[in-house]
């Protein structure tokens, strides 16, 4: 067998196998015997049919199946042996053309090469959002906690800060929905005139068009889908069932205790920091989610190759467990080709910087996330063989290993590009953010 490569151009070739009889006839020998001894052909005993027989009913499909077979295990050899670095499977190319009556077969296979370039971490800044908790925010969490843990107080009149429980409904949409309400999510200021005042009983008509401070309100207190939630503008009638007023919570040290354990906390402005403190440790996560994504967009953007398109339409037209057409191949590598290159984009980060996850480090993963699992139900000092039997469960359920690896990937990615991409850092409030970064 004799495996040559001809390059077309940077990102093409052309891999030919020529086969001779001599590299398949003695294993096509051996088959047709074992068949042979093994075939049941009637008017023949076990083991007794003739050869000729056997070769002129299994021949043809034998020499294909083992003619196939060295081919595979060349070609893998050969790409391996030669360090191609190609972009999905090689194509055959002229298996239409082979003649299997012939002794000698020349095989030639399409390949798609990865291209080489350079990934410039440094090039465009990016920014890194530091998201802060703002006093707005802080003060709005101790009103959110003061309600969640006071009283109510039920009362037959609404009144502006009440909360409301009744049954929306409006044959339009077919809305029916029993829900509890604040005051102050009624954005709409005739919504309000029409409930300030109502009484336990009354049915109100209400416009839902800018009712809502958020138009995603409507799915959430109307029980109408998200596409319809946008834009709602219909009638309902809100029949109003119970009215209560929310009695604050004191802060005191009752409530602190009761929130995070005793004596954690002993005032209004420790309650503060401590909320401050758990709520920007979670903007962290949003904070590193954005930039990991703005990276990655950017390098995206100014890593520039070319990708053999023509190839790779091939492959997507073919490779996929439904063959598509030409149009559906080009439209589906247009949908594939941004992920693509950020696959290569990133690999090469990988491979260049050491960045690969290895199984110990997989271990001491698994092991430290085990840690803080057990710590958040009371277990602080569980055992080293706790541990590892744990971590070893874990390490043998290949989606575990799977989901874990994929997190600690983009854990290692997202420490290199905040050691060494070119950032500036953003201080700004959550709200700011929110709008800033995805509005």
């Amino acid at each position: 067998m004799n495996i040559t490569k001809k390059n077309i151009d940077k990102l093409n070739a052309v891999v030919i196998v020529d086969i001779k009889k001599e590299d398949y006839s003695n294993k096509v020998s051996s088959v047709l015997n074992n068949y042979r001894k093994t075939a049941n052909i009637p008017g023949f005993r076990k083991g007794h049919v003739p050869l000729g027989m056997v070769e002129k009913q299994y021949g043809k499909a034998v020499l294909v199946e083992e003619v196939n077979k060295l081919l595979q295990e060349g070609l893998q050899k050969f790409l391996t042996e030669e360090k191609l670095d190609v972009l999905g499977n090689p194509l055959p190319k002229n298996e239409a053309e082979i003649n299997w009556n012939s002794d000698d077969f020349s095989f030639e296979f399409e390949l798609g090469l990865s291209p080489e370039f350079e990934v410039d971490v440094k090039g465009k800044s990016i920014t890194h959002y530091k998201i802060i908790a703002d006093d707005k925010m802080l003060d709005n969490q101790v009103k959110s906690i003061r309600k969640q843990y006071g009283k109510l107080i039920s009362k037959n009149v609404v009144e502006k800060e009440d909360e409301i429980t009744g049954t929306f409904t409006a044959i339009e949409k077919d809305i029916n929905k029993s829900t509890t309400f604040s005051m102050d999510v009624i954005a709409g200021k005739k919504q309000l005139s029409a409930l300030i005042g109502a009484k336990v009983g009354d049915d109100v008509i209400l416009k839902t068009k800018g009712m809502f401070n958020d138009d995603h309100d409507n799915q959430k207190y109307l029980g109408v889908t998200h596409e319809d939630a946008h834009g709602l503008d219909i009638e309902v009638s809100l029949k109003i069932s119970e009215v209560n007023k929310r009695e604050m919570a004191t802060l005191d040290q009752e409530l602190f205790d009761k929130l995070f354990g005793k004596a954690v906390i002993a005032s209004e402005k420790e309650l503060k920091v401590k909320i401050k403190e758990d709520a920007e440790k979670q903007f962290e996560q949003q904070s590193d989610q954005k930039l990991l994504n703005d990276v990655v967009e950017s390098l995206i953007d100014n890593t520039e190759f070319s990708l053999p398109e023509t190839f790779l339409t091939k492959w997507i037209q073919v490779s996929g467990e439904n063959p598509l057409t030409e149009t559906e191949a080009k439209a589906e590598y247009q949908r594939s080709e941004k992920g693509l290159r950020y696959q290569l984009i990133e690999g090469k980060l990988r491979v260049e910087n050491n960045l690969q996850v290895t199984f110990e480090e997989l271990k001491d993963y698994s092991r430290t996330m085990i840690k803080g699992q057990m710590a958040q139900f009371g277990q602080m000092n569980p055992t080293e063989e706790e541990l590892d039997g744990i971590v070893a469960r874990i390490l043998g359920n290949q989606d575990e290993v799977k989901r874990l690896s994929e997190q600690l990937n983009t854990n290692k990615l997202l420490e290199f590009f905040k050691k060494n991409a070119k950032l500036k850092t953003k201080e700004i409030s959550y709200e700011k953010f929110i709008k800033e970064a995805y509005e």
